[in-house]
C-alpha cells in the first residue's frame, strides 16, 4: 500500500478517536487510542519505536523515540497541545530522514476540528 493510500487510512482513524474523545486529554491517551483503531482496521504498526542517530559514522542508540509508525511506511507523531509549533514539523522531518521513510504526520489532538490539527510533513514523497 502506497504511503498517500495510508494516509488516508490514519486520517479516518484520527478523526474517529477525535470524534469519541474530544480535545483536552492527554497525549499517551490519543495515541493508544490511534493505535487500537489502526490495528482494527488490520496494519501493522509500532508503537514508540526506536530511530537511532548517526555522528561520524558511529551509531546512536540514544536517537529518537517515533510515536507511531505505520506498515514501515509512515511515521505519525500524536501531539496534544495549544497550538502546533514549527519546530514540531522539524523534529518530524527528522525522523523520516533517520528512518529512511517518505511520509510523517503530525496530529494534534488539542483541537476543536481535528482537521485543522493534522500536517503532513514529506521527505522525497513520490506519487
Amino acid at each position: 500500500m502506497h504511503e498517500n493510500q495510508l494516509a488516508a487510512i490514519i486520517v479516518d482513524c484520527a478523526f474517529k478517536v477525535h470524534k469519541t474523545l474530544g480535545p483536552g486529554l492527554l497525549e499517551n491517551v490519543y495515541q493508544a487510542a490511534l493505535a487500537y483503531e489502526l490495528r482494527n482496521r488490520g496494519l501493522k504498526i509500532a508503537i514508540e519505536r526506536g530511530i537511532p542517530a548517526e555522528y561520524n559514522e558511529v551509531k546512536l542508540e540514544v536517537g529518537f523515540r517515533a510515536d507511531i509508525i505505520v506498515e514501515n511506511k509512515v511515521i505519525i507523531e500524536c501531539k496534544s497541545v495549544e497550538a502546533l509549533a514549527p519546530v514540531h514539523g522539524k523534529i518530524l522531518l527528522t525522523y523520516l530522514r533517520l528512518a529512511d521513510m517518505r511520509l510523517g504526520l503530525l496530529i494534534n489532538f488539542n483541537v476543536d476540528l481535528i482537521k485543522d490539527g493534522i500536517r503532513r510533513v514529506v521527505n522525497n514523497l513520490t506519487d
